[in-house]
Formats: C-alpha cells, structure tokens, sequence
C-alpha cells in the first residue's frame, strides 16, 4: 500500500522497531485531524498488522507535537444528512471495533490533543500514555452538534463512568493529563522530551513476553466487556444518530466552522 498521499489528505505511516509496530497519524497541518483517507489506510494497515506474526506489539501516535489527532477532518461533513450521519459513525464503529479486537497489545501514545476521532483512538487502546500536555475530549456540544454512536458512548461511559462523561460532553471541557491520570484514564505520564523513548520501552518490554499469555488476557477482558454489552442494540440508535446529522444545527455547526466564527444553536 502506498504511504503517502497528498499534503491536505494526510496519511497513516507505518514504522517497525523489532517486534513493535507504530502507526503514526500524519496531518501536522491540521493536528492530524482524520480524513476519509487516513481512516481507510488506517483500518488497512490494522487488518494488515493483525495477520502479521512477527508483531507482538502496536503503538499509536501523531505526527508532530501538538496532537495525536483533532478529530475528524470537519470539512468533509459539508452537505452532510441523516442517512450521511448514519454510514459515518457505523464506519468508525467498524474502524473502532477492529482495533479494539486487534490481538496484539494496543498502545496509544498522546503528546497533546486527543480528540473527538482521536479520543476514540486512544481510548479503545489496551494502555494510554500521556504527556502533561494531553488533553481528551468530545467537545461537539460546542463545535458542531453533532453525536457519537452507542457503542462509542458505551467504550467512554466504561473507561470514565457516566457522570465524568456526562460532564466532558454537557460542558465541552477536554480532560486534560493529571485528572486522566487520577481518573485511570491514562496508564503513566511522561516528560516530553523522552516520551516516545518511554513508550517504545514498555512496548518492547510488553513483546518480549508471552504472546499466548497475552492474548488470552486481552481475548479474556474483550469477552467480559462483550457480554456486558450483548443487551445493545446499536440499531436502535439510528434515529437519534439521523436526527443529529440532518438537523439544520449541525448543518450550522459545519458551515460556522468552516468561517471560523461561533455557531448559532436553533435546537432544531
């Protein structure tokens, strides 16, 4: 597959160091805001790496210093519908779960913003480590009005509890790096200047051991959380996700993004 694409498209590169994989959002421009085409590379390159025995490991980061990604590319939500709102979050779910079933040890790797698409990365990982420069969020409430899927909410609601959660989304705040930490959000926090050198330390660590071992752990935990989810009927949320999408304040969302100036909420 080819790596690299144009400059307004971004892409998704892949490194090797041994056993461990790194994939590595690329969009500086941007924050490595997620287009189609990264997502897509991204999902290949998952799929690709899954089926490779010779990783024991896979770490995921941003391009830069700024971010591990800003979220979804929100120019490309231009004209957008309820049937649109559907296929796009039933698309991430997809990308999401695979990597939440990927069978090798997931982690992210978060050096500043986590957001939106970016937070969903990092928190589908196995273990997240921070800088004190990260900060998550899904601050749509304020940006374009728009909603995640169920299942996207239930992987939150399980890795920060329904009133945290409540909180970041109603207000639109990010979390940032010592209260992901204190709330078991975040694994460790390093100092910048040798973070990914720390990272890459424990996931050399983590693929120097036994891979049978830790693939029944994660095949262990994934079923828990399986059966504890199996009442959900995704389907259900459809007509909350087509509402969301094809209402005009989403529409407005997009389009006062898209002038740089504050959105102006109908509630319709």
């Amino acid at each position: 597959m080819t790596e690299a694409v144009n400059n307004e498209q971004g892409s998704v590169k892949l490194e090797r160091q041994g056993a461990v994989a790194v994939l590595i959002l690329s969009r500086t421009h941007a924050l490595n805001a997620i287009t189609w085409e990264m997502y897509k590379q991204f999902q290949e390159y998952l799929q690709q790496l899954a089926e490779d025995s010779s990783v024991r490991a896979l770490v995921i980061r941003g391009d830069g210093e700024k971010a591990l990604a800003a979220g979804t590319d929100i120019s490309q939500f231009e004209g957008f519908t309820g049937a649109d709102g559907i296929a796009y979050e039933k698309r991430i779910d997809k990308i999401i779960d695979e990597l939440e079933n990927f069978p090798k040890p997931t982690i992210a790797a978060v050096h500043g913003y986590a957001v939106g698409g970016g937070m969903m990365i990092s928190a589908t990982c196995d273990l997240r480590y921070g800088t004190p420069a990260a900060q998550f969020g899904a601050p749509m409430a304020r940006t374009l009005g728009n909603c995640l899927s169920l299942a996207n909410y239930q992987r939150l609601d399980r890795q920060l509890g329904s009133m945290v959660l409540k909180d970041l989304l109603f207000t639109s705040r990010l979390l940032k790096a010592e209260e992901a930490l204190s709330r078991g959000f975040l694994t460790a926090i390093f100092d910048q200047e040798n973070f990914f050198d720390e990272v890459m330390a424990i996931a050399e660590r983590i693929s120097k051991n036994a891979p049978l071992t830790i693939e029944a752990t994660k095949e262990a935990l994934n079923r828990i959380h399986q059966t504890q989810a199996s009442a959900l009927d995704e389907d259900s949320f459809d007509d909350v996700v087509s509402k969301v999408y094809g209402s005009d304040d989403f529409a407005e969302g997009v389009k006062a993004y898209m002038e740089k100036r504050k959105p102006n909420w109908q509630g319709k």
